[in-house]
């Protein structure tokens, strides 16, 4: 039974690795257009407002649209924040520091 999970976690290792080894193999040598480079910047910002927003303006279950959570009044002043001073710790203290105000009063 244990060499079960040793066999699951090594092949789960295996399959996590490989599609993030192969592009790095065979793109390292490799000269990618500027406009490609460009595009390529935009998937993480992509993904991460992907997760986020959700978790922002909906609530219940199912989901419903609900606006006003304390999680998007600390958002909006903690992304500007960000913007404005480009301190990934300044913005998560701030972030932390807006949530429990809000969280007191709400």
């Amino acid at each position: 039974m244990k060499t079960d999970y040793l066999i699951i976690v090594l092949g789960m290792g295996i399959v996590t690795y490989i599609p993030r080894w192969l592009p790095l193999f065979f793109l390292s040598n490799r000269q990618m257009p500027e406009w490609l480079v460009g595009w390529l910047d935009f998937i993480p910002v992509a993904i991460l407002s992907a997760l986020i927003l959700p978790c922002l303006v909906t609530a219940g279950e199912p989901r419903q649209l609900e606006l006003f959570r304390p999680e998007l009044f600390v958002a909006i002043p903690t992304f500007i924040f960000a913007l404005k001073t480009r301190s990934l710790a300044g913005t998560v203290i701030t972030g932390m520091f807006l949530f429990r105000l809000v969280e007191m009063f709400l």
